[in-house]
C-alpha cells in the first residue's frame, strides 16, 4: 500500500484533511475534538472517497440510487452483501488497525449528512462494537457502508429533501473503551435553550442502553460556569450494556447500584470543564457523547444542538462583566457566522492567552463582540496584579468604569491556570521576537501578496481547487496576520498603557495630549490618519488614485465583516471622499501641522519646567510612538487578510451556488461545500441574524444574562450599562440632558449637534457641526475634519475617535455611554475634550 493510496482511503483520527466532504459529521467532529487536546480514544477514519470507490468499483451507483427513489433498501442491502471489499480498500484497513495495536473497536457510520447544526441524523446508519480481528473490522466497514440505505435512512433523507446521490458514507474505527460508565453531556439547557446550565445524563456500561432507552439514567443538572451540581435525579437504572466474549450484551445492574449516582459532585465538575471547552471551540451549545472508565472521561462524540432558541448569546455562561468598548470600535456590527468564524481564527493567534481551555476571554453576545473581563482580571489577580491595579491599568483601552459597577469575580485554581495557560504563554511570548523581527518584510510584501492572490482566487473555475486555495494560502495568510498583530500588540505593552497616564500626571491633560500627538515613526503617521490624509494628497496630485486605492480600499467602517463590500469595490467611492473633503472646507495637512505646532510648545514647556525628565520622557514617547505603530501597521495588514478572505468567500457561492448564504456559514463548512459535502441548512442561523441585527447597539457593559430582545422592547432601557445582578447597577444617567465621558481629545467648542447611526450616513455631517455617534473606527476618519468636535457612546483614551481627534486637533469626549440616546440633532452643546462634558445649551425645537 503506497502512502498517497493510504492518504486517499484511510486518514488517522486528527488528520487536518478530516472534514465533513471527506470523513463525514460524526468523523470530523472526532478529528476536531482530538486536534484541540480533547481525550479522545485513538482511532482512524476510512473515507468517503473508499465508499465511493466501492460503489464504482462493482458499478453500484445506478442501483443504488433507483432502488432508494422506489424505498427498496432490501434491495440495496443485498448489493452490498454480495460484493466483497475489494484488496486495494481493504488492506490500508488492515494496516491502520494493526498501526493501532489490533484491540477491540467500534465502528461507526459517519455520514456526509450527519451531525450539521440545523439538523440531527443520529442514529440513521449504524454502530458495531467490540469488533476483533482485522478481517472483521473489515466486514464491520462494508456493513456500514450498506447501513447508509436502510429504510429508515432512505426515509429520513427523503424528508429533508437531501439527494440519495449527494450523499456518501465515512467509516470511524476507534479503540473500545471497557466503559464502566457513560452518558451524554449537553451544554446548555436542550428544553429551554438557556445556556447557564448544563444536562448531564449518565448510566452505568457502555451507555447502548441509555440510547436504546432501555433505562432511566441519572439527571444533573449543573452550573455551566462552575460545574456544580444545581439539582440531581438518579434513577432506576435496571440494565446496563457490557462486554462479553460474544459482543456486547444487556445485564441487570447489581441491586446496590441501581440507586447510586453514577457521578459524584467532583466527577460532573470534571466533565463540565470539558463541556465548556468544546462549546467554546465549537462557539455554539454542544451534545457530548461521554465515558467513564478506570476513573477517566473521554469524548466519543459531539454534535450541534439543533432548535435552540438564542444560539449566540454567552452572556448564559455565568455571571461575567462584558464590555465592547475596545473590540466594539473594531467590529461594531452584529457579525455573520462566517464573520464569526474568522474572528475566533484572528482571535486564537492574535490574543492566545486571552482565554482558558473551558472559559473564553471573549464572546458572542446577540451577534455581537464582547470581551470578558471578569476572566481577565481574575487571571490578573492570579500573577498579583490588583483588582484596582487592573482597572487602572485598563483604563486607556476600556475606559474607567462607572461608580456601582462591580467586576465579578471568577474561582480560578492557581495550579489549573498554570497548567493550561503557561505553555501556551511561553510559546506565545518566545515567538514575539522572531514574529517582530518579520514583521518589515511582511508590511512590505503584503499588499503585493493579497493582490496576486485576490487575482487567483477570481480565476478558480473548480471549487475543490479553491477548498485547497483556502487550506493552503488563504487560511496561512489570516493566521500569519494575526500572528502578526498579536506580536505587535505586545512589543512593548508597558509603553502602550502606562506612558499616557505618567505624562498626565507630569504635564496635565492637555499637555499630555498634545505630546502624544503629531508624532510620525521613520517618517510615517498613525495608520488611523491614512485615509483623511492620503484624501489631501490625492487632491493636491501627489498621489493617484489607483495608489490611494490600494492604500486605503480595504479599509472601512466594517472592514471585519466579511459579508459587507470594501470601500473599493463601491463605484465612484474616492470621488464621494474627496467631493465631502472639499466641503469640509479644511485641510487634514493644515491641521496636522498646526497639532504638531501644539506638540513641540508642549515639549518645550516640558523642558522649561521638567529639566530632569527630559531624557527619559522622550524615550518613554519614542517607545510609545513605535508600539502603537507597529501595532496599526500590523493592523491594516490583517484587514486586506480579512478583504482576500472575503475575496475567496464570494468566488466560493459563485461556483457553489450558495449566493449570499455563504456568510451564514463557517469558513469550514464553506470549504467543506466546495470538496462536495451537502450544503448544511442554515435558515436558523439567517433567521438570528435578522432578528439581532434589527436591534439597536447594546449597552457597553454588561453584567449577568442578558435578553437583547427584552432589554430593546424596554422603553427605560439604558445604551451605557445593563445588570441583572440585584445592587450591581451603575449609577444613573444624568437627568438634565448633559452627558459626560472620558475626555479624548481637549478643546472646548459650541455648535449643532449631528447624530449619525452608522459612517454610511456621513454626507449628513455639515461642516462645523458636533458629530455624536455610537462608535467610530477608520472607516469614519474622512468625517473628522468636516466635524467641530466628536462624542460618542463607546471609547476610551486609547480609542479611535480619541487617537485622530487628538492628531486633527478636534475636541472629543468617547465612552458616553447615552450621548446618541440623551442628544439630538439640532440640540446647540458645548463639548469640552479636556473634562469630558457635553452641556446642552439650546434643545432642539
Amino acid at each position: 500500500m503506497t502512502t498517497s493510496t493510504q492518504n486517499t482511503y484511510v486518514l488517522t483520527l486528527d488528520a487536518a484533511r478530516a472534514d465533513l466532504a471527506t470523513v463525514g459529521g460524526k468523523g470530523a467532529s472526532l478529528a476536531t475534538l482530538q486536534r484541540a487536546g480533547l481525550p479522545v480514544p485513538p482511532g482512524f477514519h476510512v473515507t468517503t472517497a473508499a465508499y465511493r470507490r466501492f460503489v464504482a468499483h462493482y458499478g453500484l451507483q445506478d442501483g443504488i440510487v433507483a432502488a432508494a427513489g422506489s424505498g427498496d433498501a432490501d434491495a440495496i442491502a443485498a448489493l452490498f452483501a454480495a460484493h466483497e471489499v475489494p484488496d486495494e480498500l481493504a488492506s490500508p484497513i488492515r494496516e491502520a488497525y494493526t498501526a493501532l495495536g489490533e484491540p477491540a473497536v467500534a465502528v461507526r457510520s459517519s455520514a456526509t449528512a450527519e451531525d450539521l447544526p440545523g439538523a440531527s441524523f443520529a442514529g440513521q446508519q449504524d454502530t458495531f462494537l467490540d469488533i476483533r480481528g482485522a478481517d472483521a473490522v473489515v466486514d464491520a466497514v462494508r456493513r456500514c457502508w450498506a447501513s447508509l440505505w436502510t429504510a429508515r435512512a432512505i426515509e429520513y433523507r427523503r424528508r429533508e429533501g437531501i439527494d440519495p446521490a449527494d450523499v456518501a458514507l465515512a467509516v470511524v474505527v476507534q479503540e473500545l473503551v471497557d466503559a464502566d460508565a457513560a452518558g451524554v453531556l449537553f451544554t446548555a439547557d436542550p428544553v429551554t435553550g438557556a445556556t447557564d446550565r448544563m444536562v448531564v445524563n449518565a448510566t452505568w456500561g457502555l451507555g447502548e442502553s441509555l440510547v436504546g432507552g432501555q433505562v432511566t439514567p441519572d439527571e444533573l443538572v449543573l452550573d455551566a460556569a462552575t460545574g456544580a451540581v444545581r439539582e440531581r435525579r438518579t434513577g432506576d437504572k435496571e440494565v446496563m450494556t457490557v462486554r462479553t466474549p460474544d459482543g456486547p450484551a444487556e445485564r441487570p445492574v447489581p441491586a446496590e447500584r441501581r440507586r447510586a449516582p453514577v457521578l459524584d459532585d467532583a466527577r460532573a465538575a470534571e466533565l463540565a470543564a470539558l463541556g465548556r471547552r468544546i462549546a467554546a471551540h465549537y462557539g455554539r451549545p454542544m451534545d457530548v457523547e461521554w465515558t467513564l472508565a478506570h476513573g477517566m472521561l473521554a469524548i466519543v462524540q459531539a454534535r450541534p444542538i439543533t432548535g435552540l432558541r438564542d444560539p449566540w448569546n454567552d452572556t448564559r455562561l455565568g455571571d461575567f462583566l462584558w464590555t465592547n468598548t475596545n473590540l466594539g470600535e473594531a467590529i461594531p456590527d452584529v457579525m455573520t457566522p462566517c464573520t464569526w468564524s474568522l474572528v475566533q481564527l484572528f482571535m486564537s493567534r492574535a490574543m492566545p492567552t486571552l482565554s482558558l481551555p473551558d472559559l473564553r476571554g471573549y464572546g458572542n453576545i446577540g451577534g455581537r463582540f464582547y470581551l470578558n473581563m471578569s476572566l481577565s482580571a481574575a487571571m490578573s489577580g492570579l500573577v498579583g496584579i490588583s483588582e484596582s491595579r487592573f482597572r487602572s491599568l485598563t483604563e486607556n483601552t476600556f475606559g474607567q468604569l462607572p461608580a456601582g459597577v462591580a467586576i465579578p469575580p471568577v474561582p480560578l485554581s492557581r495550579m489549573r491556570v498554570l497548567r493550561s495557560l503557561v505553555p501556551t504563554a511561553v510559546r506565545f511570548m518566545a515567538s514575539v521576537p522572531g514574529t517582530l523581527r518579520r514583521l518589515p518584510a511582511f508590511l512590505e510584501g503584503n499588499p503585493r501578496r493579497c493582490a496576486e492572490l485576490t487575482e487567483r482566487i477570481k480565476a478558480t473555475s473548480d471549487p475543490a481547487a479553491l477548498a485547497r486555495l483556502w487550506d493552503d494560502e488563504v487560511r496561512r495568510l489570516v493566521v500569519t496576520g494575526s500572528d502578526m498583530l498579536g506580536a505587535a500588540g505586545r512589543s512593548d505593552p508597558v509603553a502602550l498603557l502606562t506612558v499616557q497616564k505618567r505624562l498626565r500626571k507630569l504635564v496635565g491633560d492637555a499637555d499630555a495630549a498634545a505630546l502624544t500627538s503629531g508624532i510620525t515613526v521613520d517618517g510615517e503617521m498613525l495608520a488611523s490618519l491614512g485615509p483623511v490624509v492620503g484624501l489631501a494628497l490625492l487632491e493636491r496630485g501627489d498621489i493617484d488614485e489607483a495608489t490611494y486605492t490600494e492604500r486605503y480600499g480595504h479599509r472601512g467602517p466594517h472592514e471585519f465583516e466579511v459579508s459587507l463590500p470594501r470601500p473599493a469595490e463601491q463605484p465612484g467611492w474616492v470621488e464621494q471622499q474627496l467631493g465631502a473633503l472639499r466641503e469640509a472646507g479644511a485641510d487634514p495637512l493644515d491641521l496636522l501641522r498646526k497639532q504638531e505646532a501644539a506638540h513641540r510648545a508642549a515639549w518645550e514647556r516640558l523642558v522649561a519646567a521638567h529639566a530632569k525628565q527630559v531624557a527619559a520622557t522622550r524615550k518613554r514617547l519614542r517607545r510609545w510612538a513605535g508600539a502603537a505603530s507597529k501595532r496599526e501597521q500590523a493592523r491594516t495588514e490583517v484587514i486586506r487578510a480579512f478583504a482576500v478572505a472575503r475575496a475567496y468567500l464570494l468566488r466560493a457561492a459563485e461556483l457553489a451556488g450558495l449566493g449570499d448564504e455563504v456568510f451564514m456559514l463557517d469558513v469550514d463548512e464553506v470549504a467543506a461545500v466546495l470538496r462536495g459535502a451537502p450544503v448544511p441548512d442554515s435558515s436558523e442561523r439567517r433567521a438570528a441574524y435578522e432578528r439581532y441585527a434589527a436591534l439597536p447597539p447594546y449597552p457597553s457593559l454588561i453584567r449577568g444574562a442578558f435578553d437583547p430582545f427584552a432589554w430593546a422592547a424596554d422603553p427605560g432601557r439604558r445604551a451605557d450599562v445593563y445588570s441583572n445582578i440585584n445592587g450591581a447597577s451603575a449609577a444613573p444617567a444624568s437627568a438634565s440632558g448633559d452627558v459626560t465621558g472620558f475626555p479624548g481629545a481637549g478643546g472646548v467648542v459650541e455648535g449643532v449637534v449631528r447624530v449619525l447611526r452608522s459612517a454610511e450616513e456621513g454626507a449628513d455631517l455639515r461642516p462645523g457641526e458636533i458629530l455624536v455617534t455610537t462608535v467610530t473606527n477608520i472607516g469614519w476618519t474622512p468625517l473628522f475634519p468636516r466635524a467641530a468636535a466628536v462624542v460618542t457612546d463607546v471609547g476610551a483614551p486609547l480609542s479611535h475617535a480619541a487617537i485622530v481627534a487628538r492628531e486633527l486637533g478636534i475636541p472629543a469626549v468617547v465612552g458616553t455611554g447615552t450621548a446618541t440616546s440623551v442628544l439630538h440633532t439640532g440640540d446647540r452643546v458645548r463639548v469640552d475634550g479636556g473634562r469630558g462634558t457635553v452641556e446642552v445649551l439650546t434643545p432642539a425645537t
